[in-house]
């Protein structure tokens, strides 16, 4: 049996439904005596609801992308790029709980009651606003609003000159702490007016990159490394702007979009300068331990840098998420399970964590998990490839090769058929008979490979599939000679575990910094 919190009715079905004021229905499916239950608002993804009907009593707020009402679409980056500066000052004072980026953007576009939101982000109180620009003028609208009733807190309206953005912002933060009736301690004001550039263009230039980066596409990406580099143009000390290159060269090449001798450098040039211009914020810490991590195998490294950007920054989903990433390679497992699942308490709408879980879990052998974790994901995000990988997997470790296969299908069309999926695809093809397949596989690669990058990783293993260890030797040592970005988890992966007690492996697996 299950209760809608909004009109008290009763259901005995399997989906629950919570009414609106405009009488569209909300489905939940959870039972009554939990906590929480999971809605789906028209056109977006599930989120959680508490059921308990009412909201959290503690400090909290959601601030919710400000809305564009320029003529400009263009303008749209820069009300969330606003937004979410706001929301990372907040997120600095340790009183307050504030409701992650993703979370809160999930609204975007949505025709939502304050209320339902607040219930779905268990947040007490709710931050809005609009923007309207035309050339340097500035109107900015922003409102707080008590999410129990609908009724302001605080409100205002800033008519500025573009250049007093920063002081704009800076007034909108201390108002809001103000009506929440939050006394600052020690150095959190400091922090929360500390500007990391009094360039105004620099500033929109970074919003821009910023805005791109979230999209997570390779071609987001080639845009916002434009936008960042044009920012560090008009402000050479701009760390965040370095921080944003390193990011998101690191995510082309984790990609496999590059190779990783093209970007290496360039990455480690642009993680180091942020540090060293600014080693006070977590983004920096993060940016060179996820460049070590990923790049030059210094697990340890990589983990102090990560535990020094999470002291920062206790509250950055991020960092939390990526930390993961070394402690499986140094075999903690059950730390580096920990560390995502407190990225997801923080970030519970980031679906890269949600799936990013279930790897780590298929990486620790805890198969059923995997699998569970996997189709919560899709439930979800039906469209996040990672998901539908990891399931296809996990599926395939379990001997369930056809829904393998057609999970693993799945998740190559939605990445337009990424190298290292098919070659997921291949070695299950050589493992269960379809051998003409598995080499139909094999040759596309190495005919693409003479066209682009392609990992020697990704060939190996269809290799595997195959059973001829002396051809896997040969691309993991090429792999190794170009540090190929995935060729530690290799190492890890259950698939391919029969491969490591070869003496070549454990030679492969030193040089890396693995854990023998």
């Amino acid at each position: 049996m299950k209760r809608c919190p909004q009109c008290n009715r009763v259901e005995t079905d399997d989906a629950l439904k919570f009414c609106r004021a405009d009488g569209t229905p909300l489905v939940a499916s959870a039972p009554l005596e939990s906590e929480s239950a999971t809605i789906s608002l028209s056109g977006s993804e599930p989120i959680e609801l508490s059921t308990t009907g009412r909201l959290v009593d503690t400090p909290s707020i959601a601030v919710l992308p400000f809305v564009n009402m320029s003529a400009d679409p263009e303008n749209e980056f820069f009300c969330d790029g606003l937004a979410e500066e706001l929301l990372n000052a907040l997120t600095k004072i340790d009183d307050l709980k504030v409701a992650a980026r993703t979370s809160s953007f999930s609204f975007k576009g949505k025709s939502v009651n304050v209320d339902e939101i607040g219930l779905a982000l268990h947040v007490k109180t709710i931050l809005e606003g609009s923007v309207r620009k035309s050339g340097n003028r500035l109107r900015i609208t922003v409102q707080l609003v008590n999410a129990a009733d609908g009724y302001h807190l605080w409100s205002e309206r800033y008519d500025r000159e573009l250049q007093d953005i920063f002081d704009v912002q800076d007034e909108i933060t201390l108002s809001v702490l103000d009506a929440l009736k939050l006394k600052l301690m020690g150095g959190e004001k400091a922090a929360i007016l500390k500007r990391h550039t009094d360039n105004a263009e620099a500033y929109q230039l970074y919003l821009r990159g910023r805005f791109f980066f979230f999209k997570r596409t390779p071609e987001a990406m080639n845009k916002a490394i434009e936008y960042f580099e044009e920012a560090i143009e008009l402000d050479a000390e701009y760390a965040l702007a370095f921080a944003g290159l390193a990011d998101c060269r690191t995510f082309l090449g984790f990609y496999e979009i590059n190779a990783p001798a093209e970007m290496v450098e360039r990455i480690r040039a642009d993680a180091y300068k942020a540090l060293e211009l600014d080693d006070t914020l977590a983004e920096t810490h993060t940016s060179v331990a996820i460049f070590r991590s990923i790049y030059e195998w210094d697990f340890t490294g990589s983990q102090k840098e990560f535990q020094t950007a999470i002291k920062l920054n206790p509250k950055s989903s991020l960092a939390h998420h990526f930390s993961g990433a070394p402690l499986l390679a140094l075999g903690l497992k059950d730390a580096a399970i920990e560390a995502i699942q407190r990225a997801i308490k923080l970030d519970p709408f980031m679906a890269i964590y949600n799936a990013a879980f279930g790897w780590w879990l298929y990486l620790s052998r805890r198969f059923d998990e995997a699998v569970e974790q996997s189709l919560k994901t899709i439930e979800i995000a039906p469209n996040h490839f990672f998901a539908h990988w990891v399931l296809g997997m996990t599926y395939g470790h379990n001997g369930r090769y056809e829904e393998a296969v057609t999970a693993l299908q799945k998740a190559a069309t939605l990445t337009r058929g990424n190298e290292h999926i098919k070659a997921e695809i291949g070695r299950l093809y050589a493992q269960n008979g379809h051998r003409d397949e598995a080499l139909r596989l094999l040759d596309e690669l190495k005919e693409l490979a003479k066209e682009r990058y392609v990992s020697p990783v990704n060939i190996a293993k269809i290799y595997v599939g195959l059973g001829e260890r002396d051809r896997v030797f040969e691309y993991l040592e090429k792999a190794l000679a170009e540090r190929a970005v995935r060729l530690p988890w290799f190492f890890i992966d259950p698939a391919l575990e029969g491969y490591r007690d070869d003496p070549r492996s454990q030679e492969i697996m030193r040089r890396v910094g693995l854990p023998r």
